[in-house]
């Protein structure tokens, strides 16, 4: 078995006692979830005697409850890409990842640094002067705080939807701290974009725009799987969070704050 798959997931574990198998009682907490019905588990696996391991299964849907901790964590990534709705459940419930504010601001500098360079690219001043650097710099600056707030809106607008539509959204309060982290890391796919820059060709735009599908399409499944509910309800999170942003950016060009980026212009022209 992989050890990246079983990374913090002890908690199922049992003992050995006197000369069978006897694993130990369950954690009374309900933290983990099953991958393939969305039930609550009280442990994902029993550890035997010699390490040998029993996945529980699921009493609901009679499924193991996470395949997963047995794959190796490669297979687990392009099944993520693939956005299949049981390696997410693994990823955000049966997991301990803590990289989702270190991974949003790796997306945003990404974001930032394709419209200071789309930016740079279209003012071809080569003047060595120390003052045109310096403006060089704070221009970086500047995109890194619209990109901040234009995914800000984004995620405010997905929030405020799913606030009206609570009542149809679950039978219990939304978890909405679970949720940001779910889209915090289903944003993975913004890290693309700095290869989108390197590799530049003449297909660079359309390359940003199926980068920005793909985000969308994990953000609504990222929606869709925390929250468990319907496909349409997640799909008119993420046009909400959409609308809101495409606001935003409406308002930046108002400003004649010039975005810089094919990608922040693509979303301005979904609606």
């Amino acid at each position: 078995m992989g050890n990246g798959g079983r990374s913090g997931l002890q908690q199922g574990e049992g003992d050995v006692g006197g000369g069978g198998a006897t694993p130990t009682a369950a954690s009374a907490s309900c933290q983990y979830r099953c991958i393939e019905c969305n039930q609550e588990a009280k442990e994902l696996y029993r550890d035997y005697n010699h390490g040998v391991l029993k996945i529980t299964i699921c009493k609901s849907c009679q499924k193991p409850v996470d395949k997963y901790i047995e794959y190796d964590p490669v297979i687990i990534l392009i099944n993520a890409i693939l956005c299949k709705a049981q390696a997410y459940r693994h990823i955000l419930f049966n997991t301990q990842i803590n990289i989702h504010g270190k991974l949003c601001i790796f997306c945003l500098l990404c974001e930032a640094y394709l419209r200071w360079w789309q930016l740079q690219d279209s003012n071809q001043n080569t003047a060595p002067d120390d003052l045109i650097r310096y403006a060089k710099e704070w221009d970086f600056y500047r995109m890194f705080a619209i990109a901040a707030l234009e995914q800000t809106a984004y995620f405010i607008g997905i929030f405020t939807f799913l606030w009206v539509e609570r009542p149809m959204t679950a039978k219990k309060k939304p978890n909405f701290i679970l949720l940001l982290k779910a889209l915090l890391l289903s944003s993975y796919g913004k890290l693309l974009l700095i290869p989108a820059v390197i590799w530049e060709h003449d297909y660079t735009s359309v390359c940003l725009k199926l980068i920005k599908v793909f985000v969308l399409t994990s953000n609504f499944q990222a929606i869709r799987v925390t929250l468990n509910i319907n496909r349409k309800l997640s799909f008119l999170a993420v046009l909400s969070g959409l609308l809101l942003e495409s606001i935003m950016v409406y308002f930046f060009q108002s400003m004649e704050w010039d975005v810089g980026s094919d990608y922040a212009i693509f979303k301005s022209q979904d609606f």
